[in-house]
């Protein structure tokens, strides 16, 4: 099976019918937890079957998800949840989608810097989140608990 183009730089894992996941670079097999550490790691990689060539990155990627919520403290309560799962099919879906993704990346970014010593920037970053939280939530007609 050829590489697809947008795969070209980007590590393989390939998803056998066993459920076994082998990461072609390091020609060995890996857990979701050394998926995870790729995550972590902010590395380029995508996960397909190895059959097919179907791309199931989105897929392993929920699973990890689903494990870290099983597993300690979870990050999404069930009331979270339940407002996501309400959205799908929604006329809002792809707005919510879009916001959702620019949240995680403004947290993500609130993240390194509040590893860096500059605590003004923390702070700019955590008044930006809750505006357009606020923004958001008024656009749906909810308000802040």
């Amino acid at each position: 099976m050829a590489k697809a183009p947008a795969d070209e730089g980007v590590r393989t894992i390939k998803k056998y019918p066993n459920r076994r996941l082998y990461d072609t670079t390091a020609s060995s097999y890996v857990t979701l937890a050394d998926i995870k550490q790729l995550v972590m790691q902010h590395a380029a990689f995508v996960v397909r079957d190895a059959k097919s060539g179907e791309d199931l990155t989105r897929s392993i990627l929920l699973q990890i998800i689903l494990e870290e919520e099983a597993a300690g403290t979870p990050l999404l309560s069930e009331a979270t949840l339940a407002n996501i799962i309400r959205f799908y099919g929604h006329a809002m879906q792809n707005h919510v989608a879009d916001h959702l993704s620019r949240q995680a990346e403004l947290l993500a970014e609130l993240q390194q810097k509040w590893r860096s010593p500059t605590a003004q920037a923390w702070q700019e970053m955590q008044n930006q989140f809750q505006k357009n939280s606020d923004q958001m939530l008024q656009a749906m007609g909810w308000k802040r608990p």
